[in-house]
């Protein structure tokens, strides 16, 4: 997960990097298609990451299907990382469908995480949302663009990164004995 949400991160690059892209008017969608290469690379192993993640993930959690849906959603969102390498001009749409892909994965972390954890995975489903709406009012609006789609990645980070320390500091799961 740390390599995932590192890769994940790399757009913060093109702070560092010149690109063509402002990041205030340009959403952070179109750094692999008109930045350095290093952005869809970094792109595509962060989507590798992601999709490796989940198996291991699936044996950490109970035997529920909302823990299953918790790691399939992080597999999930790893594919769609690594098309969005491939298929970069498709960055809007395949946002969109991350958007969807993390909903659902933090909607099943609420359904069996712990209370003081579930009160976070509430939050961060709050706060997804709100930014997913910022994205298409600003795309509606034709304004500050890449402001809010640079804020809905740091948020997406922050959550895994969330999702990865419950999955380090929770207590291993008990086997019966044999």
């Amino acid at each position: 997960m740390g390599v995932a949400v590192l890769g994940y991160s790399g757009w913060l690059l093109e702070f560092f990097l010149p690109t063509g892209v402002s990041p205030v008017h340009d959403p952070v969608e179109a750094l692999p298609t008109a930045g350095p290469p290093v952005f869809r690379i970094l792109l595509a192993v962060s989507g590798a990451a992601f999709l490796l993640a989940g198996p291991p993930l699936n044996r950490l959690g109970p035997v529920h299907w909302t823990a299953r849906l918790s790691s399939v959603s992080v597999s999930a969102f790893g594919l769609v990382v690594l098309v969005q390498a491939a298929y970069p001009e498709r960055g809007d749409l395949l946002s969109s469908v991350l958007s969807v892909v993390l909903v659902a994965g933090v909607i099943s972390l609420i359904l069996w995480w712990p209370p003081g954890w579930r009160a976070v995975a509430v939050a961060g489903l709050v706060v997804v949302m709100a930014t997913w709406l910022a994205v298409v009012l600003s795309r509606q609006l034709d304004a500050y663009e890449g402001v809010f789609t640079r804020v809905q990645l740091v948020v997406r980070a922050a959550l895994y990164g969330v999702g990865g320390v419950y999955a380090f500091v929770k207590p291993a799961p008990r086997h019966a004995h044999r």
